[in-house]
């Protein structure tokens, strides 16, 4: 059978690619040990797994010899042979078969439905497909580790040994995810805001962060840019209670489709909850005076500080956190506003995401099922936002269903340097909670009106985009972020009060600067300077005191040679005024 190409960047080729390839896994694993049981084996984001029931523990000294087999199946180029089988008979096959698993898929599957299996050379496998046509379009892959999985995510069921691995066209595709998996570990957010003393987490407070010195720094400063640029396009900022009654949650919709996420308590013997968002807050303010169509849009922005019970097993350093501020903003408009204002949110979105050197795609997410409003309402609010984001020449992918409960949303996601992508911004039309809380302005006609509600966030949250910024850069953020803006080092302690002068200055300006004036070896001091990723190190020693200057190191571009302590102050101050990359 002749292998075609394929195009590997369609979502449904990959996944059918993938799919292929945990059937040529689970037959390779059925060659080395048939006494294996089958469970289930799809494809997944960056490539498959297969749940299998074996006595044998693997062991990643197990993946060379099951990759091995699996090149046999691949070079063999078995086809993928569809076929279907009434209820009794797939039972049989089963049965015969000695997988329990598959009966148990088997009896779950509906009365009228098409059961049906794909065979390749002499392996069988229960499966809806779709497949490639061949085993032999599968031409890289890759076992990339093992863990325990319960049988249908059920803690009293079977614990089953799940593998772990991806697949794709081509060595060269297969060995760039490789390296760029292993460059992730390096870029890891946890690993380097320990080695950066940024954040911590305890036993003591599970998904709770603790921001160490330099990590306020490093979020001060971003929070500092953000107030600049939302009172730049017109925002005026709010702080909103973190604790308010249970019948503003009833009100708001929060307390049926939401409160497994929500911390509780009570107070006076009436029930509350900290906050999980803020816009309830948001409209209280609003309600708080008569409104005339002439305040809108009105835009409020808030950092609030939310909390949202999220599973152990899901959290993960500062993109899962149990507690976070939100960048918020909730903007009250007429629904003839509309148009205008999501364009001028997707360009302040605009503007920041390319400061940060940030490609970015869209998600138009729509009416999922478990939705207030009314359907027509629905589409109303999905076509603003479609007709608005097409205005100013973007494009966007639907994604359907996947609409907050009140109104569906505009999805940001960003593309860091190693090409990955993480959702940060979102721009959410809410026909819903204005109505639900009553709340009017007076229209030009001089009759009473409901206001629209959109919530956005820019960042996502403050702990998230640290988490993803922090990865994007390595922890070598741009200078007007980075927590120690320049580094001095004295050779011996000998030169200590040339130092403190040149701190002196810098400070003067308003530059972040630590001195290490220990006595210490130099080599030492530059790999600490370095682990810690500080934006200029500068070397003091006996030429530099004599005639004034500094030996300057930049953690981006290398050795830089010496320069005058004017000259450095002013490409520094130059560099942080552009808020260069």
């Amino acid at each position: 059978m002749a292998i075609e190409k394929i195009n590997f960047e369609d979502e449904k080729v990959r996944h059918d690619f993938r799919h292929t390839a945990s059937h040529v896994m689970a037959q390779a694993i059925k060659h080395i040990w048939p006494e294996a049981k089958l469970a289930i084996g799809p494809a997944i984001e960056n490539g498959f797994y297969y749940d299998i029931d074996l006595e044998h523990r693997f062991t990643e000294e197990d993946f060379p010899k099951i990759q091995k087999e699996m090149k046999k199946i691949v070079q063999a180029n078995y086809p993928l042979e569809r076929f279907e089988l009434p209820r009794a008979e797939a039972l049989k096959w089963a049965e015969e078969a000695g997988e329990p698993y598959k009966v148990e898929l088997i009896n779950d599957l509906p009365e009228d439905a098409i059961i049906s299996f794909y065979k390749q050379g002499d392996f069988t496998d229960l499966c809806a497909g779709p497949h490639m046509p061949s085993t032999g379009y599968i031409k890289a892959f890759k076992i990339m580790s093992v863990a325990g999985a319960y049988w249908r995510g059920d803690s009293n069921r079977q614990m089953l040994q799940r593998l772990y691995a991806t697949a794709f066209p081509s060595q060269e595709e297969l060995d760039n995810y490789v390296n760029m998996l292993e460059e992730a570990k390096k870029r890891d957010h946890r690993k380097i805001g320990k080695e950066m003393n940024l954040f911590a987490f305890r036993d003591e407070a599970p998904g709770f962060p603790f921001y160490l010195p330099n990590g306020m720094i490093l979020r001060n400063a971003l929070i500092d840019f953000w107030r600049e640029i939302h009172k730049e396009w017109g925002y005026v900022e709010i702080s909103t209670p973190q604790i308010m009654k249970r019948t503003l949650w009833e009100t708001s919709g929060h307390w049926d489709h939401y409160k497994e996420n929500m911390y509780t308590t009570v107070i006076d013997e009436e029930d509350y909850a900290i906050k999980p968002m803020n816009c309830p807050g948001s409209i209280l303010v609003y309600d708080l005076e008569p409104r005339s169509y002439r305040d809108l849009p009105l835009r409020y922005g808030e950092l609030g500080l939310v909390h949202r019970h999220e599973l152990s097993g899901a959290l993960h350093g500062m993109f899962r956190v149990r507690c976070f501020t939100q960048d918020d903003a909730h903007i009250l408009l007429a629904k003839e506003q509309i148009k205008d204002e999501v364009t001028r949110i997707a360009q302040l979105f605009d503007q920041v995401y390319n400061m940060f050197g940030m490609e970015y795609t869209i998600f138009l997410s729509t009416m999922p099922d478990d939705h207030i409003g009314s359907e027509e309402d629905w589409k109303k609010a999905e076509a603003a936002l479609a007709d608005a984001i097409t205005s100013i020449g973007k494009e966007y992918t639907i994604n359907p269903g996947d609409g907050a409960f009140y109104g569906p949303k505009l999805d940001f996601q960003l593309k860091d340097s190693l090409g990955r992508t993480w959702q940060c911004g979102t721009i959410q039309l809410d026909y819903q909670l204005p109505g639900r809380f009553n709340i009017e302005y007076t229209g030009s006609d001089g009759q009473k009106h409901t206001p629209v509600m959109i919530h956005r966030v820019v960042f996502g949250s403050i702990e998230r985009f640290i988490g993803v910024l922090t990865e994007h850069t390595a922890g070598k953020f741009p200078l007007w972020l980075a927590p120690v803006q320049v580094k001095l080092l004295t050779v011996t302690e000998k030169f200590a009060p040339f130092a403190e002068e040149v701190k002196k200055k810098l400070e003067e300006k308003g530059l972040r600067v630590v001195l290490d004036d220990r006595n210490e070896k130099l080599g030492y001091k530059l790999r600490e300077a370095r682990n810690m990723r500080d934006n200029y190190i500068c070397v003091i020693g006996e030429q530099e005191a004599e005639n004034k200057t500094l030996s300057v190191r930049s953690s981006k571009a290398g050795e830089l040679g010496t320069m005058t302590i004017d000259a450095f102050i002013e490409k520094l101050l130059k560099e942080i005024a552009d808020k260069a990359n």
